[in-house]
């Protein structure tokens, strides 16, 4: 499935309440805003997460029908620190291996008196297909396919707010696989919803976005101008395989051209932060001395993703 071509709307009720998170286009910017917020008071004054009781009544599943680490233990971590129970579904050994239907598993797993589905999945609109279905669970899309990742976007636009304040007047540079990238894909959705009017999407040809432009948004090659003045610099994981497609020989061409130096850093504006979504593969994406040095924001995005995920759990149940 096209990711143009797949609807958010099933996310909102008939008067507006958030009732999934599917993806973030679409999602009015008050809606964002709420969910940063609501993330912004799970921390103290000193950054640290916070704990919750909003949930000790309700149980959520992880459902991740392809591999994580990171995404997977933050959204457990979440779902534990709002006092939920939480439930992780073996599904090397489930009945959807044994010729079960997923709608069946997703029903099965409705009637154990689940709360939400946390869904993983490499099929485009698959947590969609399941949220038009299943009536009376909360689904939380923790990426599907090269379509979206909405809680990597607003863990991205949490820690952009956190440093930077308002979005109106930011430039940011987006720099990697966009066109196979999910995280991309949300990140350029809610930095366009909240005002965001300069987003530079740097990447080869074959790499490059490949959806439709809106005001503000432009299509670079060249990583000297798209990250020059630049006051977030976003950059992106680069799979192997995707390497021999783009025409890109080997890793040191990459990073020669793409890859992100000190020096290349000072292209940007002086107190520019530094991103990535995480696991780092130095030397291709970022050396170490930019992803340890003192513009980079990484360790505390993740932190900034329990928060969000935690938050979104909340939002959803209705508790905030």
């Amino acid at each position: 499935m096209n990711p143009e071509s797949i609807s958010n709307d099933a996310q909102l009720d008939a008067s507006g309440k958030l009732i999934h998170l599917l993806g973030l286009k679409g999602l009015p910017k008050k809606e964002l805003e709420h969910i940063l917020d609501v993330a912004d008071d799970l921390l103290d004054g000193q950054g640290n997460l916070k704990k919750s009781k909003a949930l000790d009544d309700m149980s959520v599943a992880n459902l991740f029908f392809e591999p994580s680490t990171r995404t997977r233990n933050t959204f457990e971590i979440a779902a534990k620190r709002t006092s939920a129970n939480t439930i992780n579904v073996d599904l090397a050994n489930s009945a959807t291996k044994k010729n079960e239907t997923l709608m069946d598993t997703m029903q099965t797993l409705k009637a154990m008196q689940i709360d939400m589905f946390v869904i993983r999945h490499k099929k485009n609109g698959l947590p969609h297909r399941i949220a038009s279905n299943i009536d009376g669970v909360a689904i939380i899309n923790a990426g599907d396919g090269i379509n979206a990742h909405p809680t990597q976007a607003l863990l991205d636009m949490m820690t952009i707010r956190q440093h930077k304040g308002s979005f109106e007047d930011l430039s940011v540079a987006i720099i990697g696989d966009i066109r196979h990238s999910r995280v991309a894909h949300s990140d350029i959705q809610a930095l366009s919803t909240l005002g965001v009017k300069d987003i530079r999407l740097v990447a080869p040809q074959y790499l490059q976005y490949k959806g439709t432009l809106t005001e503000g948004i432009s299509r670079l090659d060249n990583l000297q101008e798209g990250i020059d003045g630049v006051d977030v610099v976003m950059t992106l994981r680069l799979q192997k395989e995707r390497m021999v497609a783009a025409d890109i020989p080997n890793e040191q061409a990459y990073f020669k051209t793409y890859g992100i130096t000190e020096e290349k850093l000072k292209l940007a504006q002086p107190e520019a932060i530094v991103m990535h979504p995480g696991p780092v593969n130095r030397g291709i994406e970022l050396d170490s001395g930019v992803a340890d040095g003192p513009q980079s924001v990484i360790l505390q995005q993740v932190t900034n993703g329990i928060a969000i995920r935690m938050a979104v759990m909340v939002v959803l149940a209705g508790k905030a």
